[in-house]
């Protein structure tokens, strides 16, 4: 069977024959395979992209692994990583250093941000980590902030509502996480079909207009409401505590986490320290979590909280809410 292959795939070829770095052959391959034609003739094809892709990541790993320090690299740490991304001056150090008290450097210049700096944001009973990134710009992004954006949980847009050319702005921001396939619009999603590469994943983000003081920025976010209706759109401003705390709630809902506590046999729970779950996880993911072998040893589990009677005895593929306690008897 013929392979029929479109110019889309032709062009992305091109760029994988041209791309020098790991990472632009492998940005490459993934649009090679996203817009090849589905069928029996290109399934050889199909698999020797995905071998390819897989191989070009193992050696990027290595590099990594033996290129010594990467200021580009964020470790992850706290219940989940959110990474920041906007234009020049749209407020993202103003924002980390607001949620985390981190000590960010701030300024009213362009590029003050040169490499990624972290802090951590205080929700509740847990801490998530906040990321502070060089800003973006119409001719790109800087080299190696790719894998930055890539690696968070949650990415937070942010667009200076007070500027003329905010839309624009915004646009340009989306175009290019959309051509990077970073992330995915509800658009672009109905548009698209379902990608065939099972590493692919596509970030969940908010957009957040900022310094919506101005006296220009209602109009232009009634702009961006109109023209962008199906963007996750929130106002934030790091001078009112209820618009932070607002935020810090969605960042935890949208992160799709649930904390839960555990308690011993004929013990009071532990409340201070919470396991970090993700929404959907179950009895078994909370025994994982604590001991690798907790699993296999595992007899019965009660749980109180979401149970529909307290201390009610549950399956081990019982699915935990937030706030659950859990005891696990072995």
């Amino acid at each position: 069977m013929p392979a029929n292959l479109t110019p889309q795939y032709h062009a992305a070829e091109e760029a994988y024959r041209r791309a020098v770095t790991v990472e632009d052959k492998i940005e490459a391959l993934q649009e090679m395979l996203a817009v090849i034609p589905k069928h029996k003739g290109t399934e050889r094809l199909q698999g020797d992209i995905k071998r390819r892709i897989s191989k070009l990541r193992e050696e990027g790993q290595r590099k990594s692994r033996s290129g010594g320090f990467n200021p580009f690299h964020v470790e992850k740490q706290g219940a989940g990583q959110v990474v920041l991304a906007g234009y020049p001056n749209t407020g993202k150090s103003s924002l980390v250093a607001a949620l985390t008290r981190a000590k960010v450097k701030i300024a009213d210049y362009p590029f003050t941000t040169a490499v990624p700096a972290a802090g951590m944001m205080p929700y509740e009973d847990i801490f998530i980590q906040m990321v502070d990134t060089p800003p973006l710009t119409p001719e790109g992004m800087p080299s190696g902030l790719l894998n930055t954006l890539r690696g968070g949980d949650l990415l937070l847009l942010l667009v200076d509502t007070g500027t003329p050319d905010c839309l624009e702005q915004l646009e340009g921001m989306i175009s290019l996480l959309l051509e990077k396939r970073v992330l995915q619009t509800q658009t672009t999603a109905a548009e698209t079909e379902q990608e065939d590469d099972p590493n692919r994943k596509y970030l969940p983000y908010l957009v957040l207009a900022t310094k919506t003081d101005h006296p220009d920025s209602a109009e232009n976010l009634q702009i961006v409401r109109e023209l962008m209706p199906y963007l996750p759109l929130r106002t934030v401003s790091t001078k009112a505590e209820e618009s932070l705390h607002l935020l810090k709630e969605e960042i935890f809902n949208t992160l799709q986490i649930i904390r839960i506590y555990t308690k011993a046999p004929g013990k009071p729970p532990d409340m201070e320290t919470p396991f970090v779950l993700k929404k959907g996880d179950t009895i078994l993911d909370l025994a994982f979590n604590i001991h690798r072998d907790f699993p296999n040893r595992l007899k019965n589990a009660r749980v109180w909280g979401s149970s529909r009677f307290e201390g009610q005895t549950v399956a081990r593929d019982y699915i935990l809410a937030d706030k659950d306690v859990v005891e696990l008897n072995v």
